[in-house]
């Protein structure tokens, strides 16, 4: 029964704090405590998967693949496990940020409903449940959006929604055409069929919307305009929080159906994706780089990291996944981390605006260094963590010959660089501008203990670069081999 903890406690926590939406203190405290619980489950889940091999449940005693499937590999062990230590974080960071109606007015509740679509997305082993949890997701982000229901939010609300629901409609319209090909929409079973099937045009097109639905999950090139225009709304814990997450999911689920379901015309999906990967990452850095707004610079930077992500799935070697999946665990640390560090210029000056901030090193040398520490691992400069896992990407495309598609990924890395010196430079050690000097905020002591947690964290992740990289490569042997996913669920 541990597998389906991951679902089921996050939904009584849910339950839980919407019955004690007024009781503040008792919201944040029993939060944080929960998500803390969710963190240790998911690492001794991982623990046990990496000791014994993929862990499998069918609920109900319905044999695959009769029943829902729940499953979980080592690599959707490592995202629920990095998930979870970034709730843990944002709601160290949330008291000190989220102003109290936010706060009882569903946040909490709301977190949680949140984290229990993103843990059924990573453990689903069928993919209409894989649906009603990206829906589980969507329903909660867009509500966080807009709590609060200032005109800006609603709006970035509306944006999100709406291309989000397109995706929705492809991926249920993908999920008829497979069903009627194949009567089953078990992964597993599923992937085992088309093995000795032969209509290889029916499949693709099917893969295509899939694969459309999920671009737009994980904000790849072309559909990555709903991102910048909504996430940069609502309070920059929120922000944050999906950071770590929502765009992680889509790239896992790609990563996912890659393994399993790419039979017919490999090359063709190579390429296909190889081609996306690029050109989400040059385009995402460029258009960082012309942002004053450190909330739309950082953004657009998550949309140009997923290109790494998906280029590790495009080289589909051991070390091209195994680095893919090192980079998406520095890349939810340190992309929530600069976030946090984003807020707080925000309580220290009143403004996400480069034009108007300066001074912060002089003023606040730890600011400077809670800041410095993930843009520079963003950055890939080493040893920080992001360094180890452009290193690991671009060794992988070296080995698998793909010279093309490295040589992108080192001359964004050089962009990265450029926009995290731009907020550094115009936000820590610039000049003061008379503005600043007249806003001289407090910065709450939550905040900046969950932002300091999270810097130690991403440097650790560095220190440990070995031992985590092991565990990948176990996850990267795994979804190379589907083989090894199919006989788990199917009790081979």
């Amino acid at each position: 029964m541990t597998l389906a903890l991951p679902i089921i406690l996050p939904l009584l926590f849910m339950v839980v704090l919407m019955f004690t939406r007024r009781l503040l203190v008792f919201q944040q405290t029993f939060s944080l405590i929960a998500s803390i619980g969710l963190t240790v489950l998911s690492f001794l889940i991982l623990q046990d998967i990496y000791q014994h091999g993929i862990m499998t449940l069918q609920p109900g005693s319905w044999k695959a693949p009769f029943g829902i499937s729940l499953v979980a590999d080592t690599f959707s062990a490592i995202m629920m496990l990095t998930t979870s230590f970034v709730a843990v974080i944002v709601m160290i960071y949330s008291p000190g940020f989220i102003d109290k109606e936010r706060q009882t007015a569903g946040y909490y509740p709301l977190s949680f409903g949140l984290l229990m679509g993103v843990n059924g997305a990573f453990i689903t082993g069928d993919i209409f449940n894989l649906y009603v949890w990206y829906e589980v997701m969507l329903t909660s982000s867009f509500v966080l959006i807009a709590l609060g229901g200032s005109s800006e939010q609603l709006r970035g609300s509306i944006k999100y929604v709406t291309i989000n629901f397109v995706a929705s409609i492809l991926f249920v319209a993908a999920i008829g055409i497979l069903y009627g090909l194949a009567g089953t929409l078990n992964m597993a079973d599923l992937a085992d069929k088309m093995r000795n099937w032969e209509q290889g045009s029916y499949i693709n097109g099917a893969l295509m919307l899939f694969f459309i639905a999920f671009s737009v999950k994980s904000a790849l090139v072309p559909f990555f305009f709903w991102l910048p225009a909504s996430y940069h709304t609502p309070p920059i814990a929120i922000t944050a929080l999906f950071a770590g997450t929502l765009t992680k999911v889509g790239v896992y689920t790609m990563f996912r159906f890659y393994s399993l379901f790419v039979v017919f015309d490999q090359q063709f999906w190579q390429i296909f994706i190889l081609v996306l990967a690029g050109l989400t990452m040059f385009i995402g850095v460029l258009m960082a780089a012309s942002q004053f707004d450190i909330r739309k610079i950082l953004s657009f930077h998550i949309i140009s990291q997923v290109g790494y992500m998906v280029m590790g799935l495009g080289i589909f070697t051991v070390a091209g996944i195994a680095g893919a999946i090192y980079f998406t665990i520095h890349n939810m640390l340190s992309k929530t981390n600069t976030f946090l560090a984003g807020g707080l210029v925000y309580q220290r000056s009143g403004s996400y605006d480069l034009k108007y901030l300066g001074g912060l090193y002089k003023a606040s040398p730890l600011l400077a260094l809670l800041f410095f520490i993930p843009a520079m691992s963003l950055a890939g400069i080493p040893p920080l963590p992001g360094f180890f896992g452009k290193f690991f990407l671009i060794k992988g495309g070296f080995e698998a010959q793909q010279y093309f598609i490295t040589a992108v990924a080192i001359l964004t890395g050089l962009f990265t660089l450029f926009s995290m010196v731009k907020i550094w430079n115009e936000a820590y050690w610039k000049k003061e501008p008379e503005e600043v000097k007249q806003r001289d905020g407090k910065v709450h002591p939550s905040t900046l203990i969950a932002t300091a947690l999270l810097a130690v964290a991403v440097i650790l992740l560095g220190v440990f670069a070995g031992p985590v990289m092991e565990v990948a490569m176990d996850a990267g042997r795994q979804m190379v081999d589907p083989q090894i996913y199919i006989n788990a669920v199917l009790g081979r």
